[in-house]
């Protein structure tokens, strides 16, 4: 075997070559056995393969026809390797490249990576290490790929699913970005209305799953009974009204991705046997005795702080840490207000009047009114205000009248059960109550202290000191 060049193909490496035929490799060496060994093996794969002996040749061929990949020895008859690359950077000739070399050194190895060289090989080399790197590079390119992708898309890009630019939510979509191409289960928190499904969704889209389907399930929709069947699916006379045998959840999944909303809300009985779903990938169905195995991406999604519901004894802890492996929190939107005339625009869009009829316009005094509410239901509850705003405005103009902000849940002002579970005192609790009445009050008032002091049964300088507090003046 040629300068001492060795091979050994395990059945790793052996994946993916169903999408090799689609790449060009060119691989530039003078010695004409070698290029030989290499384009044999390298065509095993599934590549297609062109040969060049001299730089003349490599030159040539890839500014003709680049290929996707150089595999570039750096000594050549008529030209120097490193000199290639430096002609390559200076010419902007977009060509990624592999150094393979029997004269190497750490000098060249530098140079050859800061002059644009994806990787550095030497000879001796196993032929598997280099089937391996190749792999690698063209893996690596995909990947980078679809992150940019992402990172290029904007709002309305991404099939209108998440709307928002504010720095908070640039994190949560380069987080998207990174984590989608793995297979890591994620966990989505945040409040509800926040977007969590969306999130999810988003997820599967830019995964390698995304050609398989995305199954949902609703943990907090079904009693613990029909949740396991729902999950795990059942066999014909397993319990009262199971006739047939049934499909669950995870087995409809298989190759796709699972979402499993409000999964916080499950049983204890269940929680141990999803467990064992994320750690053996496999399950029988109720009143079955056959494994089941199942390859799918797990999405989970909660509203609560698990970590306190494992504190209380409530969730597992072993199963907390399978679900948490990345975790993505969604931001309520009174903590990103900068996204609102964003998502204003964008449900105007939506609800138009009347189907080819043009967007609603909104005034200046009830977009003042939208960035004050602190919108307790997020998303979901300014997606409703904004539909029953154009209605009611029957599709002209929206103004202050046509806002009807829910009374109800707005003098709630706070959830206190998500609240104390999240291990707030009083104190902060109280005072977030009084600062969200003040605000009320203002809104209700449009800023008149004399009005709002009587609305809420104070003196008007008792009203200015509590405003002094809280910073609302």
């Amino acid at each position: 075997m040629p300068r001492g060049a060795s091979f050994a193909l395990g059945a790793e490496d052996r994946r993916g070559m169903e999408d090799a035929g689609r790449h060009r490799i060119l691989i530039g060496d003078d010695d004409p056995d070698l290029r030989a060994l290499l384009a044999d093996v390298l065509s095993e794969q599934g590549y297609q393969i062109l040969q060049a002996r001299t730089g003349n040749e490599v030159v040539r061929m890839v500014t003709t026809s680049p290929p996707d990949l150089l595999l570039l020895d750096l000594r050549l008859p008529d030209h120097d390797g490193l000199d290639l690359l430096r002609r390559f950077r200076d010419q902007e000739i977009k060509v990624p490249v592999i150094v393979i070399t029997a004269h190497g050194s750490s000098t060249s190895a530098i140079q050859a990576i800061q002059l644009g060289a994806y990787d550095y090989i030497l000879k001796p080399f196993e032929l598997g290490d280099v089937v391996h790197r190749v792999r690698q590079f063209f893996e690596y390119q995909r990947l980078s790929a679809e992150v940019q992708k992402l990172r290029r898309l904007d709002t309305r890009e991404l099939t209108e699913r998440i709307i928002g630019n504010s720095a908070v939510m640039q994190e949560v979509y380069k987080l998207i970005g990174k984590v989608a191409q793995s297979d890591a289960t994620v966990l989505i928190t945040g409040e509800t209305g926040t977007g969590k499904e969306l999130v999810a969704e988003t997820i599967h889209n830019f995964s390698a799953y995304r050609s398989g389907p995305l199954v949902k399930v609703n943990c907090a929709a079904l009693p613990e009974t029909l949740l396991e069947s729902e999950l795990f699916g059942h066999e014909k006379g397993s319990f009262t009204g199971a006739l047939n045998q049934r499909k669950g959840r995870f087995e409809l999944a298989n190759r796709g991705t699972i979402f499993l909303d409000e999964v916080g809300e499950m049983s204890l009985n269940t929680q141990k046997k999803l467990l064992r779903v994320l750690q053996e990938k496999s399950f029988e169905r109720v009143g079955g005795t056959t494994s089941i195995q199942v390859d799918c991406r797990v999405i989970a999604a909660t509203n609560k702080n698990l970590l306190q519901e494992v504190a209380e004894g409530r969730f597992r802890e072993d199963l907390y840490y399978r679900l948490n492996v990345v975790h993505i929190h969604l931001p309520p939107l009174r903590e990103r207000k900068e996204d609102i005339p964003l998502l204003v625009e964008h449900f105007l869009h939506r609800y138009r009047a009347a189907p080819g009829a043009p967007p609603s316009r909104i005034s200046e005094e009830a977009m003042e009114l939208l960035l004050a509410h602190d919108w307790p239901g997020n998303v979901r509850e300014m997606e409703n205000t904004i539909e029953r705003a154009v209605v009611l405005a029957q599709g002209g103009v929206i103004t202050p009248e046509h806002l009807f902000l829910d009374p109800v849940r707005e003098s709630r002002l706070v959830d206190l059960e998500q609240r104390v579970s999240r291990g707030d005192s009083l104190q902060e609790i109280l005072a977030d109550v009084e600062r969200r009445t003040l605000k009320l009050a203002l809104e209700r008032t449009r800023q008149d202290l004399n009005r709002a002091a009587r609305l809420l049964k104070i003196d008007l300088e008792d009203l200015e000191r509590r405003l002094h507090v809280h910073g609302l003046q």
